[in-house]
């Protein structure tokens, strides 16, 4: 089953219309599949450290509303695209891991769902979750069709998400909530780079009156990475910080190298540690939490501190 609708027309100047057009077609099409009553897709965003969630049911005629799902929130489509492994089954089979979720769904008159990852280089891109209204066997047959509609989506969207992220300001453009207070900076292909990077840091963190022991751990991570991604790179890279509700988030974007943009594929290297070296390990040991997200334009590096 088809559910691209012919996306490969967006072409490279694709903006944020062109993707809710295109998930439009994909969820359409995938709620004709029989005993699908609704169906939602998410895409990740920040390197992982979120998702970016819409719905739609069999009867829904409309714009999309899209909203942020975090990437530790224990839901199906969660877990799908952490592991990059298919949830499939009614809802008492899911009912000890999924409580909170499960229940809800069973007062929508859900009998059974099927949340699957969607396929990307080297990590899923976002996962697909279907409700069924009646019980499913999830057979051979049944689960193969699945995986092809879940391939089929990533094909569609592909194209139009990176041409998406193809602008010299990225981060900058993704929304946090309002509550929330950000810092953004853009640091030069120039050695120098993490010395900007940290400076400014500290800058963002004494104005908001962080911790120093937390600011002296952000501005030793956020320097490892941001050379790192200089020195693979070549090309600029943007950094984001974020407090909210006593949680520092960094995140750290690289444009990839240059002349890569036209490249169909990202780099086939799936192991993030290869790519930034000490880095990664120390935020391994040293950050709450932390993720990662190759693209095709660059990839994106978060990590997390109490604050």
């Amino acid at each position: 089953m088809d559910v691209t609708g012919g996306v490969g027309s967006a072409g490279p100047r694709a903006h944020a219309a062109d993707l809710d057009d295109v998930v439009r077609r994909v969820l359409a099409s995938i709620l004709r599949l029989p005993g699908c009553q609704r169906v939602g897709l998410a895409l990740t965003e920040g390197g992982g450290r979120r998702l970016r969630f819409t719905a739609q049911a069999r009867d829904a005629d409309g714009e999309l509303a899209w909203c942020l799902i975090d990437a530790y929130d224990d839901v199906p489509l969660t877990a799908v695209v952490s592991s990059g492994e298919p949830i499939l089954g009614d809802l008492d089979t899911l009912d000890r891991r999924f409580s909170g979720m499960v229940e809800h769904q069973r007062e929508q008159g859900v009998a059974a769902l099927a949340a699957l990852p969607l396929p990307g280089t080297g990590s899923p891109l976002g996962g697909l979750i279907l409700f069924y209204d009646q019980p499913q066997r999830f057979d051979t047959g049944q689960r193969e069709d699945l995986f092809r509609v879940a391939a089929d989506a990533a094909a569609g969207l592909v194209e139009v998400r990176a041409a998406a992220v193809r602008r010299e300001q990225v981060l900058a453009d993704e929304p946090v909530e309002e509550r929330a207070l950000v810092g953004d900076v853009v640091v030069d292909a120039d050695p120098r780079a993490a010395s900007t990077a940290r400076r400014f840091l500290r800058r963002q963190l004494a104005t908001w009156s962080v911790d120093d022991d937390v600011t002296d751990t952000a501005v030793l991570l956020l320097s490892e990475l941001v050379t790192n991604a200089i020195i693979h790179t070549d090309a600029a890279a943007e950094v984001r910080v974020v407090l909210d509700e006593g949680e520092l988030t960094i995140i750290v974007r690289d444009q990839g190298r240059p002349g890569d943009h036209a490249a169909a594929e990202p780099d086939e290297d799936d192991d993030p540690l290869r790519v930034h070296g000490r880095g990664l390990q120390l935020v391994d040991a040293l950050a709450e939490r932390w993720g990662s997200e190759r693209d095709a334009v660059g990839t994106t590096v978060w990590f997390a501190l109490p604050a």
